[in-house]
Protein backbone atom coordinates (compact mmCIF):
# COMPACT_ATOMS: atom_id res chain seq x y z
CA UNK A 1 0.00 0.00 0.00
CA UNK A 2 1.12 2.97 -1.02
CA UNK A 3 1.98 6.01 1.50
CA UNK A 4 -0.04 8.21 -0.15
CA UNK A 5 -2.83 6.48 -0.07
CA UNK A 6 -2.25 5.73 3.55
CA UNK A 7 -2.00 9.06 4.39
CA UNK A 8 -5.90 9.72 2.27
CA UNK A 9 -7.02 6.82 4.11
CA UNK A 10 -5.90 8.79 7.68
CA UNK A 11 -7.36 11.80 6.64
CA UNK A 12 -10.85 10.08 5.69
CA UNK A 13 -10.98 8.98 9.38
CA UNK A 14 -11.76 13.04 10.12
CA UNK A 15 -14.26 13.50 6.88
CA UNK A 16 -18.29 14.23 7.21
CA UNK A 17 -19.87 11.15 6.64
CA UNK A 18 -22.20 13.05 3.69
CA UNK A 19 -18.72 13.09 1.48
CA UNK A 20 -19.07 9.38 1.25
CA UNK A 21 -22.95 9.11 0.47
CA UNK A 22 -22.22 8.04 -3.20
CA UNK A 23 -24.95 8.45 -5.87
CA UNK A 24 -25.52 5.72 -8.20
CA UNK A 25 -27.96 5.13 -10.94
CA UNK A 26 -28.60 1.37 -13.04
CA UNK A 27 -29.62 0.62 -16.65
CA UNK A 28 -30.21 -2.49 -16.91
CA UNK A 29 -31.59 -4.18 -20.33
CA UNK A 30 -33.38 -7.20 -20.81
CA UNK A 31 -34.47 -9.23 -24.10
CA UNK A 32 -37.79 -10.13 -24.45
CA UNK A 33 -38.49 -13.28 -25.22
CA UNK A 34 -41.45 -15.53 -26.52
CA UNK A 35 -42.06 -18.76 -24.48
CA UNK A 36 -39.34 -20.92 -26.71
CA UNK A 37 -36.98 -18.41 -26.00
CA UNK A 38 -37.25 -16.74 -29.36
CA UNK A 39 -36.42 -13.10 -29.73
CA UNK A 40 -40.02 -11.22 -29.59
CA UNK A 41 -41.05 -9.82 -33.15
CA UNK A 42 -43.61 -7.84 -31.39
CA UNK A 43 -43.07 -3.73 -31.01
CA UNK A 44 -42.41 -2.53 -27.96
CA UNK A 45 -45.68 -2.68 -26.06
CA UNK A 46 -47.65 0.70 -25.92
CA UNK A 47 -48.55 0.54 -22.25
CA UNK A 48 -44.59 0.64 -22.03
CA UNK A 49 -44.53 4.17 -23.29
CA UNK A 50 -42.45 5.58 -25.90
CA UNK A 51 -39.16 4.26 -26.41
CA UNK A 52 -38.14 7.97 -27.80
CA UNK A 53 -39.20 9.84 -24.42
CA UNK A 54 -39.71 7.33 -21.47
CA UNK A 55 -37.86 8.45 -18.80
CA UNK A 56 -36.98 5.06 -17.23
CA UNK A 57 -38.14 2.46 -19.69
CA UNK A 58 -36.91 2.54 -23.41
CA UNK A 59 -34.97 0.13 -25.55
CA UNK A 60 -31.48 -0.89 -26.73
CA UNK A 61 -30.21 -1.54 -29.89
CA UNK A 62 -32.96 -3.73 -30.51
CA UNK A 63 -36.76 -3.20 -30.18
CA UNK A 64 -37.19 -6.59 -28.19
CA UNK A 65 -34.17 -5.05 -25.55
CA UNK A 66 -35.59 -3.43 -22.96
CA UNK A 67 -33.86 -1.05 -20.94
CA UNK A 68 -34.77 -0.02 -17.21
CA UNK A 69 -33.31 3.42 -16.26
CA UNK A 70 -33.22 4.14 -12.86
CA UNK A 71 -32.96 7.78 -11.17
CA UNK A 72 -29.12 8.53 -9.02
CA UNK A 73 -29.96 8.17 -5.47
CA UNK A 74 -27.35 7.57 -2.95
CA UNK A 75 -29.65 4.38 -1.22
CA UNK A 76 -28.66 1.32 -3.13
CA UNK A 77 -32.02 0.11 -1.55
CA UNK A 78 -34.35 2.71 -3.06
CA UNK A 79 -32.32 2.33 -6.43
CA UNK A 80 -33.09 -1.48 -6.49
CA UNK A 81 -36.88 -0.79 -5.59
CA UNK A 82 -37.42 1.46 -8.04
CA UNK A 83 -35.87 -1.18 -10.57
CA UNK A 84 -37.95 -4.14 -9.32
CA UNK A 85 -41.15 -1.63 -9.89
CA UNK A 86 -40.35 -1.17 -13.40
CA UNK A 87 -39.86 -4.93 -13.69
CA UNK A 88 -43.14 -5.71 -12.05
CA UNK A 89 -44.89 -2.97 -14.44
CA UNK A 90 -43.60 -4.61 -17.54
CA UNK A 91 -44.47 -8.18 -16.79
CA UNK A 92 -47.85 -6.93 -16.18
CA UNK A 93 -47.91 -5.44 -19.65
CA UNK A 94 -45.98 -7.91 -21.82
CA UNK A 95 -48.67 -11.01 -21.67
CA UNK A 96 -46.90 -14.34 -22.41
CA UNK A 97 -43.38 -12.55 -22.85
CA UNK A 98 -40.59 -12.48 -20.47
CA UNK A 99 -37.70 -10.83 -20.00
CA UNK A 100 -34.37 -13.33 -20.47
CA UNK A 101 -32.17 -12.77 -17.25
CA UNK A 102 -29.05 -13.68 -19.06
CA UNK A 103 -26.71 -11.44 -21.14
CA UNK A 104 -26.19 -13.53 -24.06
CA UNK A 105 -29.28 -14.00 -26.13
CA UNK A 106 -30.94 -17.79 -26.72
CA UNK A 107 -31.48 -19.44 -29.96
CA UNK A 108 -30.81 -17.20 -33.25
CA UNK A 109 -32.32 -18.69 -36.35
CA UNK A 110 -31.85 -15.80 -38.75
CA UNK A 111 -29.99 -12.67 -38.05
CA UNK A 112 -32.94 -10.99 -39.31
CA UNK A 113 -34.80 -12.07 -36.25
CA UNK A 114 -33.42 -9.57 -34.25
CA UNK A 115 -35.84 -6.55 -34.57
CA UNK A 116 -33.86 -2.81 -35.07
CA UNK A 117 -35.40 -0.48 -32.12
CA UNK A 118 -37.97 1.88 -33.68
CA UNK A 119 -38.26 5.14 -31.93
CA UNK A 120 -41.50 6.93 -34.15
CA UNK A 121 -41.16 9.14 -37.38
CA UNK A 122 -39.92 12.23 -35.83
CA UNK A 123 -36.21 13.76 -36.78
CA UNK A 124 -34.62 12.71 -33.48
CA UNK A 125 -36.43 9.13 -33.74
CA UNK A 126 -35.50 8.75 -37.38
CA UNK A 127 -31.70 9.33 -36.19
CA UNK A 128 -31.75 6.75 -33.52
CA UNK A 129 -33.26 4.11 -35.95
CA UNK A 130 -30.40 4.80 -38.57
CA UNK A 131 -27.65 5.14 -36.08
CA UNK A 132 -28.69 1.31 -35.30
CA UNK A 133 -29.17 0.56 -38.88
CA UNK A 134 -25.27 1.83 -39.22
CA UNK A 135 -24.41 -0.80 -36.51
CA UNK A 136 -25.89 -3.62 -38.13
CA UNK A 137 -24.57 -3.36 -41.62
CA UNK A 138 -21.02 -2.66 -39.51
CA UNK A 139 -21.35 -5.24 -36.96
CA UNK A 140 -24.24 -7.50 -37.75
CA UNK A 141 -27.77 -8.03 -35.99
CA UNK A 142 -26.72 -10.10 -33.24
CA UNK A 143 -24.84 -7.76 -30.91
CA UNK A 144 -27.33 -5.66 -30.76
CA UNK A 145 -29.34 -8.28 -28.62
CA UNK A 146 -26.71 -8.76 -25.99
CA UNK A 147 -27.96 -7.36 -22.64
CA UNK A 148 -25.89 -5.60 -20.07
CA UNK A 149 -25.98 -3.82 -16.54
CA UNK A 150 -24.39 -0.07 -16.89
CA UNK A 151 -23.35 1.73 -13.87
CA UNK A 152 -23.73 5.09 -13.52
CA UNK A 153 -21.25 6.81 -10.23
CA UNK A 154 -21.40 10.08 -9.04
CA UNK A 155 -19.11 11.77 -6.71
CA UNK A 156 -20.48 13.89 -3.74
CA UNK A 157 -19.32 17.59 -3.60
CA UNK A 158 -17.99 17.08 -0.25
CA UNK A 159 -15.41 14.77 -1.36
CA UNK A 160 -14.53 16.81 -4.01
CA UNK A 161 -13.74 19.48 -1.37
CA UNK A 162 -11.96 16.85 0.62
CA UNK A 163 -9.56 15.89 -2.36
CA UNK A 164 -8.95 19.49 -3.16
CA UNK A 165 -7.75 20.02 0.12
CA UNK A 166 -5.22 17.19 0.42
CA UNK A 167 -4.05 18.25 -3.21
CA UNK A 168 -3.88 22.09 -2.36
CA UNK A 169 -5.90 22.37 -5.41
CA UNK A 170 -8.91 25.01 -6.49
CA UNK A 171 -12.07 22.92 -6.42
CA UNK A 172 -13.57 23.85 -10.32
CA UNK A 173 -14.86 21.47 -13.23
CA UNK A 174 -11.53 20.86 -14.64
CA UNK A 175 -10.32 19.24 -11.16
CA UNK A 176 -13.62 17.05 -10.70
CA UNK A 177 -13.10 16.34 -14.68
CA UNK A 178 -9.34 15.29 -13.83
CA UNK A 179 -10.26 13.63 -10.63
CA UNK A 180 -13.06 11.32 -12.60
CA UNK A 181 -10.32 10.42 -15.15
CA UNK A 182 -7.96 9.88 -12.47
CA UNK A 183 -10.87 6.72 -11.32
CA UNK A 184 -11.17 6.08 -14.85
CA UNK A 185 -7.35 5.01 -15.34
CA UNK A 186 -7.15 2.99 -12.21
CA UNK A 187 -10.51 1.82 -13.02
CA UNK A 188 -8.66 0.02 -16.26
CA UNK A 189 -6.34 -1.24 -14.49
CA UNK A 190 -8.04 -3.17 -12.22
CA UNK A 191 -11.20 -3.96 -14.19
CA UNK A 192 -9.82 -7.41 -14.77
CA UNK A 193 -11.43 -7.69 -11.14
CA UNK A 194 -14.51 -7.27 -11.87
CA UNK A 195 -15.11 -8.88 -15.06
CA UNK A 196 -13.58 -12.25 -12.73
CA UNK A 197 -15.92 -11.56 -9.76
CA UNK A 198 -18.88 -10.49 -12.04
CA UNK A 199 -18.65 -12.48 -15.18
CA UNK A 200 -22.09 -14.25 -15.73
CA UNK A 201 -21.32 -15.25 -19.62
CA UNK A 202 -19.09 -18.15 -20.05
CA UNK A 203 -21.44 -20.06 -22.58
CA UNK A 204 -23.52 -19.33 -25.67
CA UNK A 205 -26.11 -21.17 -28.01
CA UNK A 206 -24.31 -21.84 -30.86
CA UNK A 207 -26.39 -20.20 -32.95
CA UNK A 208 -24.75 -17.09 -32.19
CA UNK A 209 -21.99 -18.07 -33.66
CA UNK A 210 -21.70 -17.76 -37.62
CA UNK A 211 -18.24 -19.50 -38.31
CA UNK A 212 -15.80 -21.71 -36.58
CA UNK A 213 -13.25 -19.26 -35.77
CA UNK A 214 -14.55 -18.66 -32.08
CA UNK A 215 -12.05 -20.85 -30.26
CA UNK A 216 -14.32 -22.56 -27.99
CA UNK A 217 -15.14 -25.61 -27.09
CA UNK A 218 -18.87 -27.72 -27.50
CA UNK A 219 -20.05 -28.85 -24.54
CA UNK A 220 -23.02 -30.56 -25.44
CA UNK A 221 -25.29 -30.46 -28.48
CA UNK A 222 -26.36 -27.12 -28.29
CA UNK A 223 -23.71 -25.27 -26.51
CA UNK A 224 -20.04 -23.18 -26.88
CA UNK A 225 -18.38 -22.25 -23.85
CA UNK A 226 -14.52 -21.70 -22.56
CA UNK A 227 -13.95 -23.97 -19.30
CA UNK A 228 -12.73 -20.89 -17.35
CA UNK A 229 -14.50 -18.69 -19.00
CA UNK A 230 -15.90 -15.45 -17.07
CA UNK A 231 -17.57 -13.15 -19.41
CA UNK A 232 -17.59 -14.44 -23.28
CA UNK A 233 -20.14 -11.02 -23.50
CA UNK A 234 -17.13 -8.72 -23.20
CA UNK A 235 -14.95 -11.14 -25.25
CA UNK A 236 -14.44 -10.70 -28.92
CA UNK A 237 -17.33 -12.71 -29.64
CA UNK A 238 -19.37 -10.24 -27.74
CA UNK A 239 -19.19 -6.16 -27.44
CA UNK A 240 -16.19 -5.65 -28.87
CA UNK A 241 -15.37 -3.65 -32.83
CA UNK A 242 -12.75 -4.57 -35.15
CA UNK A 243 -12.86 -1.12 -37.04
CA UNK A 244 -11.62 0.61 -33.38
CA UNK A 245 -8.88 -1.40 -32.63
CA UNK A 246 -6.46 1.15 -33.60
CA UNK A 247 -8.60 3.66 -32.51
CA UNK A 248 -6.31 4.52 -29.23
CA UNK A 249 -8.30 6.76 -26.66
CA UNK A 250 -6.44 8.32 -24.63
CA UNK A 251 -7.60 8.73 -20.73
CA UNK A 252 -5.00 10.91 -19.36
CA UNK A 253 -7.58 13.81 -19.62
CA UNK A 254 -10.74 15.48 -20.91
CA UNK A 255 -8.98 17.73 -23.88
CA UNK A 256 -7.32 14.54 -25.56
CA UNK A 257 -10.26 12.19 -24.60
CA UNK A 258 -12.74 14.49 -26.51
CA UNK A 259 -10.30 15.47 -29.43
CA UNK A 260 -9.47 11.13 -30.13
CA UNK A 261 -13.22 10.79 -30.38
CA UNK A 262 -13.89 14.03 -32.40
CA UNK A 263 -11.50 13.09 -34.63
CA UNK A 264 -12.80 9.12 -35.45
CA UNK A 265 -15.93 11.02 -35.66
CA UNK A 266 -14.62 12.27 -38.86
CA UNK A 267 -12.36 9.97 -40.28
CA UNK A 268 -14.18 8.07 -43.02
CA UNK A 269 -13.69 4.38 -44.01
CA UNK A 270 -13.27 2.89 -46.92
CA UNK A 271 -15.13 0.02 -45.57
CA UNK A 272 -18.08 1.85 -44.41
CA UNK A 273 -17.72 3.80 -47.51
CA UNK A 274 -18.36 0.74 -49.55
CA UNK A 275 -21.31 0.40 -47.61
CA UNK A 276 -22.41 3.23 -48.39
CA UNK A 277 -25.09 6.09 -47.00
CA UNK A 278 -27.74 5.38 -48.89
CA UNK A 279 -29.69 3.06 -50.76
CA UNK A 280 -32.66 3.63 -52.87
CA UNK A 281 -33.79 6.35 -50.84
CA UNK A 282 -33.03 4.46 -47.31
CA UNK A 283 -30.84 5.37 -44.63
CA UNK A 284 -27.92 2.55 -44.29
CA UNK A 285 -26.03 4.42 -42.29
CA UNK A 286 -25.25 8.29 -40.53
CA UNK A 287 -22.00 8.35 -42.28
CA UNK A 288 -19.28 6.49 -43.32
CA UNK A 289 -16.86 7.29 -40.80
CA UNK A 290 -15.04 5.65 -37.98
CA UNK A 291 -17.62 6.39 -35.24
CA UNK A 292 -21.56 7.56 -36.54
CA UNK A 293 -21.46 9.36 -33.81
CA UNK A 294 -19.57 9.10 -29.97
CA UNK A 295 -22.31 6.41 -28.71
CA UNK A 296 -20.50 3.82 -31.11
CA UNK A 297 -17.06 3.97 -29.23
CA UNK A 298 -16.96 0.86 -26.82
CA UNK A 299 -15.16 1.11 -23.94
CA UNK A 300 -16.10 -0.51 -20.25
CA UNK A 301 -16.33 2.52 -18.52
CA UNK A 302 -17.44 6.34 -19.88
CA UNK A 303 -16.89 9.37 -18.46
CA UNK A 304 -20.24 11.41 -18.55
CA UNK A 305 -22.26 14.57 -19.06
CA UNK A 306 -25.90 15.20 -18.74
CA UNK A 307 -26.57 17.53 -21.97
CA UNK A 308 -29.46 19.61 -22.17
CA UNK A 309 -31.17 21.82 -24.94
CA UNK A 310 -30.27 19.13 -27.65
CA UNK A 311 -26.69 19.61 -27.22
CA UNK A 312 -24.78 16.40 -28.01
CA UNK A 313 -23.36 14.42 -25.32
CA UNK A 314 -19.38 15.10 -26.21
CA UNK A 315 -20.18 18.85 -26.62
CA UNK A 316 -21.32 19.38 -23.34
CA UNK A 317 -18.71 17.17 -22.34
CA UNK A 318 -16.01 19.02 -23.15
CA UNK A 319 -17.77 22.59 -22.64
CA UNK A 320 -19.00 21.61 -18.91
CA UNK A 321 -16.71 18.63 -17.40
CA UNK A 322 -17.57 15.29 -16.24
CA UNK A 323 -20.37 15.43 -14.27
CA UNK A 324 -20.20 11.23 -13.75
CA UNK A 325 -18.71 7.77 -15.13
CA UNK A 326 -20.94 4.88 -16.43
CA UNK A 327 -19.16 1.03 -15.93
CA UNK A 328 -20.46 -0.81 -18.93
CA UNK A 329 -18.37 -4.26 -18.02
CA UNK A 330 -21.14 -5.67 -16.16
CA UNK A 331 -22.88 -8.80 -16.95
CA UNK A 332 -26.78 -9.69 -15.54
CA UNK A 333 -26.23 -12.27 -13.30
CA UNK A 334 -29.16 -14.55 -13.79
CA UNK A 335 -29.23 -15.85 -10.49
CA UNK A 336 -30.60 -12.53 -9.17
CA UNK A 337 -33.92 -11.57 -10.51
CA UNK A 338 -33.12 -7.79 -11.09
CA UNK A 339 -29.53 -9.11 -12.69
CA UNK A 340 -27.74 -7.02 -9.44
CA UNK A 341 -28.04 -6.93 -5.93
CA UNK A 342 -27.82 -4.92 -3.13
CA UNK A 343 -24.14 -6.58 -1.95
CA UNK A 344 -22.76 -5.78 -5.77
CA UNK A 345 -23.81 -2.40 -5.31
CA UNK A 346 -21.77 -1.74 -1.93
CA UNK A 347 -18.78 -3.81 -3.85
CA UNK A 348 -19.37 -1.54 -6.80
CA UNK A 349 -19.32 1.87 -4.68
CA UNK A 350 -16.37 0.47 -2.32
CA UNK A 351 -13.91 -0.53 -5.92
CA UNK A 352 -14.77 3.04 -7.74
CA UNK A 353 -14.10 4.75 -4.22
CA UNK A 354 -10.45 2.74 -4.24
CA UNK A 355 -10.03 3.93 -7.97
CA UNK A 356 -10.94 7.25 -7.01
CA UNK A 357 -8.74 7.77 -3.81
CA UNK A 358 -6.14 5.51 -4.83
CA UNK A 359 -2.82 7.53 -7.12
CA UNK A 360 -3.73 6.80 -10.45
CA UNK A 361 -0.37 8.24 -12.93
CA UNK A 362 -1.28 8.91 -16.29
CA UNK A 363 -1.29 5.60 -18.52
CA UNK A 364 1.90 5.18 -20.70
CA UNK A 365 1.21 3.04 -24.05
CA UNK A 366 2.89 0.39 -22.74
CA UNK A 367 0.28 0.03 -20.02
CA UNK A 368 -2.58 0.56 -22.23
CA UNK A 369 -1.59 -2.86 -23.94
CA UNK A 370 -1.17 -4.24 -20.72
CA UNK A 371 -4.57 -3.14 -19.78
CA UNK A 372 -6.20 -4.44 -23.14
CA UNK A 373 -4.23 -7.93 -23.40
CA UNK A 374 -5.59 -8.58 -19.22
CA UNK A 375 -8.98 -7.56 -20.35
CA UNK A 376 -8.72 -10.01 -23.14
CA UNK A 377 -7.59 -12.85 -21.35
CA UNK A 378 -9.36 -12.18 -18.20
CA UNK A 379 -13.27 -12.58 -19.96
CA UNK A 380 -11.88 -15.99 -21.46
CA UNK A 381 -10.06 -17.61 -19.31
CA UNK A 382 -10.13 -15.84 -15.86
CA UNK A 383 -10.72 -18.89 -13.84
CA UNK A 384 -7.40 -20.98 -14.35
CA UNK A 385 -5.58 -21.70 -11.37
CA UNK A 386 -2.87 -20.69 -12.93
CA UNK A 387 -4.20 -17.84 -14.88
CA UNK A 388 -1.30 -14.83 -14.74
CA UNK A 389 -2.27 -11.14 -15.16
CA UNK A 390 0.35 -8.92 -16.78
CA UNK A 391 1.70 -6.19 -14.30
CA UNK A 392 4.47 -3.46 -15.04
CA UNK A 393 6.03 -6.07 -17.34
CA UNK A 394 5.33 -9.47 -15.25
CA UNK A 395 3.12 -12.02 -14.98
CA UNK A 396 1.58 -12.33 -11.97
CA UNK A 397 -0.92 -14.57 -10.64
CA UNK A 398 -4.79 -13.39 -10.59
CA UNK A 399 -5.49 -14.22 -7.32
CA UNK A 400 -2.49 -13.03 -5.70
CA UNK A 401 -2.91 -9.85 -7.12
CA UNK A 402 -6.60 -10.02 -6.41
CA UNK A 403 -5.93 -10.61 -2.14
CA UNK A 404 -3.65 -7.62 -2.44
CA UNK A 405 -6.04 -5.50 -3.88
CA UNK A 406 -8.56 -7.09 -1.42
CA UNK A 407 -6.64 -5.81 1.17
CA UNK A 408 -6.44 -2.81 -0.01
CA UNK A 409 -9.55 -1.90 -0.19
CA UNK A 410 -9.92 -3.42 3.44
CA UNK A 411 -9.12 -0.70 5.47
CA UNK A 412 -11.62 1.84 2.83
CA UNK A 413 -14.47 -1.05 3.69
CA UNK A 414 -14.01 -0.31 7.34
CA UNK A 415 -14.30 3.78 7.22
CA UNK A 416 -16.70 3.80 4.71
CA UNK A 417 -19.16 1.27 7.06
CA UNK A 418 -18.00 3.49 10.31
CA UNK A 419 -19.24 6.76 8.14
CA UNK A 420 -22.61 5.33 7.02
CA UNK A 421 -23.37 4.21 10.47
CA UNK A 422 -23.52 0.27 8.31
CA UNK A 423 -22.03 -2.76 8.18
CA UNK A 424 -22.26 -3.47 4.79
CA UNK A 425 -19.46 -2.49 2.80
CA UNK A 426 -17.38 -5.17 5.09
CA UNK A 427 -19.34 -7.84 4.76
CA UNK A 428 -19.39 -7.34 0.90
CA UNK A 429 -15.47 -7.22 0.64
CA UNK A 430 -15.57 -10.19 2.86
CA UNK A 431 -17.98 -12.22 0.31
CA UNK A 432 -15.97 -11.22 -2.80
CA UNK A 433 -12.41 -12.14 -1.22
CA UNK A 434 -13.92 -15.68 -1.08
CA UNK A 435 -14.55 -15.57 -4.94
CA UNK A 436 -10.72 -15.24 -5.01
CA UNK A 437 -9.83 -17.79 -2.70
CA UNK A 438 -12.57 -20.09 -4.44
CA UNK A 439 -13.62 -19.18 -8.15
CA UNK A 440 -16.34 -21.75 -7.84
CA UNK A 441 -18.36 -19.13 -6.26
CA UNK A 442 -18.08 -16.36 -9.14
CA UNK A 443 -21.51 -16.28 -11.52
CA UNK A 444 -19.66 -17.80 -14.23
CA UNK A 445 -18.68 -20.94 -12.88
CA UNK A 446 -22.07 -21.55 -11.10
CA UNK A 447 -23.76 -21.26 -14.34
CA UNK A 448 -21.96 -24.01 -15.58
CA UNK A 449 -22.01 -26.25 -12.30
CA UNK A 450 -26.26 -25.82 -12.39
CA UNK A 451 -26.18 -26.56 -16.38
CA UNK A 452 -24.38 -30.28 -15.17
CA UNK A 453 -25.67 -30.83 -12.40
CA UNK A 454 -29.11 -30.39 -14.63
CA UNK A 455 -27.27 -31.80 -17.25
CA UNK A 456 -29.04 -29.10 -19.70
CA UNK A 457 -27.90 -26.88 -22.34
CA UNK A 458 -27.35 -23.45 -22.13
CA UNK A 459 -31.19 -22.79 -23.65
CA UNK A 460 -33.24 -25.13 -21.56
CA UNK A 461 -31.62 -23.85 -18.06
CA UNK A 462 -31.78 -20.58 -19.17
CA UNK A 463 -35.47 -21.26 -19.87
CA UNK A 464 -35.95 -22.36 -16.61
CA UNK A 465 -34.26 -19.47 -14.83
CA UNK A 466 -36.56 -17.35 -17.07
CA UNK A 467 -39.56 -19.15 -15.72
CA UNK A 468 -38.10 -19.18 -11.61
CA UNK A 469 -37.89 -15.21 -12.20
CA UNK A 470 -41.26 -14.54 -14.11
CA UNK A 471 -43.08 -16.35 -10.85
CA UNK A 472 -41.38 -13.36 -8.89
CA UNK A 473 -43.72 -10.50 -10.49
CA UNK A 474 -46.47 -12.33 -10.85
CA UNK A 475 -49.19 -9.98 -9.35
CA UNK A 476 -46.37 -8.28 -7.77
CA UNK A 477 -47.16 -4.20 -8.63
CA UNK A 478 -50.06 -2.53 -6.56
CA UNK A 479 -52.39 -0.42 -8.10
CA UNK A 480 -51.16 3.05 -7.18
CA UNK A 481 -47.73 1.26 -8.77
CA UNK A 482 -49.45 0.47 -11.29
CA UNK A 483 -51.63 3.78 -12.12
CA UNK A 484 -47.89 5.73 -12.01
CA UNK A 485 -46.27 3.91 -14.34
CA UNK A 486 -49.06 3.70 -16.72
CA UNK A 487 -49.87 7.75 -16.74
CA UNK A 488 -45.80 7.81 -16.93
CA UNK A 489 -46.04 5.65 -20.14
CA UNK A 490 -49.07 7.88 -21.47
CA UNK A 491 -47.39 11.31 -20.80
CA UNK A 492 -44.15 9.83 -22.87
CA UNK A 493 -46.27 8.92 -25.91
CA UNK A 494 -47.98 12.72 -25.40
CA UNK A 495 -44.56 13.73 -26.03
CA UNK A 496 -43.37 11.77 -28.82
CA UNK A 497 -46.01 13.28 -30.39
CA UNK A 498 -45.19 16.61 -29.61
CA UNK A 499 -41.63 16.04 -31.18
CA UNK A 500 -43.17 15.01 -34.55
CA UNK A 501 -45.16 17.80 -34.72
CA UNK A 502 -42.70 20.62 -33.82
CA UNK A 503 -40.45 19.31 -36.59
CA UNK A 504 -39.99 22.09 -39.35
CA UNK A 505 -37.71 20.76 -41.86
CA UNK A 506 -36.89 17.15 -43.55
CA UNK A 507 -34.60 14.26 -42.11
CA UNK A 508 -31.85 14.76 -44.63
CA UNK A 509 -31.27 18.09 -43.46
CA UNK A 510 -32.07 17.75 -39.67
CA UNK A 511 -29.07 14.99 -40.01
CA UNK A 512 -26.57 17.30 -42.11
CA UNK A 513 -27.28 19.63 -39.38
CA UNK A 514 -26.61 16.71 -36.84
CA UNK A 515 -23.26 15.81 -38.27
CA UNK A 516 -22.24 19.19 -38.73
CA UNK A 517 -22.07 20.14 -34.97
CA UNK A 518 -19.31 17.48 -34.68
Amino acid sequence: MSLSYQHVLSQLQQIDPAALKFVRGIEKEGLRVDADSQISQATHPQALGSALTHSHITTDYSEALLEFITPAKDDPKQVLDILEELHAYTFSNIGDERIWPFSMPGVIKDELDVPIAQYGASNLGQLKHVYRHGLWHRYGRKMQCIAGLHYNFSVPEKLWEFKAGLDAQTLNKDFISEGYFGLIRNFRRYAWLLLYLFGASPVLDKSFIDNDEHGLDELDKDSLFSPFATSLRMSGLGYQNNAQEGLFVCFNGLPTYTQTLKQAMNQSMPEYEKIGVKEDGVYKQLNTNLLQIENEYYSDIRPKRNSKNGEKPLTALNEYGVEYIEVRCLDLNPFTPLGIDEEQIHFMDLFLAHCLLHPSPNLSEAECKEVEQNHRQVVVSGRDPEFKLMRNGLPVLLSDWGKELMAELKPLAQIMDEKRGSQKYVPALSNMEKRILNSELTPSAQILNAMAEKNQTFVEFALGQTEEISKKYEQKISLDQQDYWYEESANSLKKQEKIEQDDLVRFDQYLSEYLIKV
